[in-house]
């Protein structure tokens, strides 16, 4: 009777054993799913772009002058998944890294806000700018970090994803359109902040080390890089963080495991030229120096 009872209930036991087996194949697949999706389809990420949204004043605070004179750095990041700090496995990205540098050296620094949304392109940056909440911490701040056009250029990183590399001629296609807007966003964060200085990280070449896309990613990179400066140059208060030469030789050591975004070396690196920046053009005024 046992070894009957035995026999009768294994049909049970194998479907419940396939079923959880199943479900155990879908959550892996699911979280596989989303766990490639912010690197190959990157997008604002909404939890925390939502806890690192710019707050508006209070209507009581409205008609203030905006920029408080205390002496400090005050510091804010505008931009893509850059700016955010993606890839840096210590979360700190190159603006609290470089908060962290000018503080050693004594300069008395606060980071108001991380402004960067993975994905962000040049078009959606110019639309962002006219949202009161990022008006405002543009206002407070005195140092603004800008970081934007890698996506307009490589599609976010999805030039990996297609079957035939793209050639230096399509590349550069998207070049006149993105340094157009390029120039239209720092004219707006200057007209928002006309006393902050304004430093925009340059761009390197994140597949240097493809064999397809080093020599036409070299050439946008310094066609970009190029026509980013020479727009820098006729601004007060503006300069270019440049990052190519950083990556061109360490793309292993600087770049994190989606061979796209910095990892925390690579933010490290871009850190300490943004502190060096700063030095060189900024009086230290104020910095307890």
């Amino acid at each position: 009777m046992k070894k009957k009872k035995s026999l009768d209930s294994a049909p049970w036991i194998w479907r419940t054993v396939s079923t959880v087996s199943i479900l155990a194949t879908l959550l892996l697949l699911f979280g596989f799913g989303y766990a490639i999706k912010d690197v190959i389809f990157p997008e604002g990420d909404s939890a925390l772009t939502t806890g690192q949204e710019a707050t508006a004043p209070s209507k009581d605070k409205e008609g203030e002058p905006a920029v408080v004179e205390d002496g400090k750095i005050r510091m804010a990041v505008i931009g893509d998944s850059l700016a955010r700090g993606t890839g840096d496995d210590e979360g700190l990205g190159f603006v609290r890294r470089a908060g962290n540098l000018l503080k050693d050296k004594g300069y008395d620094v606060q980071v108001l806000n991380n402004l960067g949304v993975n994905g962000l392109r040049t078009d959606a940056l110019l639309e962002k700018l006219d949202e009161q909440g990022v008006r405002y911490v543009l206002q407070q701040s005195n140092f603004i970090l800008l970081s934007i056009g890698a996506n307009d250029l490589f599609q976010g990183g999805q030039v990996l994803q297609g079957e035939d590399p793209p050639t230096a001629e399509q590349l550069a296609a998207a070049l006149p359109e993105t340094s157009k807007r390029l120039q239209e966003i720092l004219k707006k964060v200057k007209e928002i902040n006309p006393d902050a200085q304004i430093a925009y990280i340059g761009l390197y070449n994140p597949f240097g080390d493809v064999k397809e896309l080093e020599k036409p990613g070299n050439a946008v990179v310094a066609a970009w890089n190029d026509a980013a400066l020479a727009i820098l140059n006729n601004e007060d208060k503006m300069t270019l963080v440049p990052t190519f030469d950083l990556f061109e030789n360490h793309l292993g050591e600087y770049l994190s495991s989606d061979h796209f975004h910095p990892n925390g070396q690579g933010y490290e690196q871009i850190a300490v030229r943004i502190a060096q920046e700063f030095q060189a053009d900024t009086p230290t005024e104020g910095s307890g120096k």
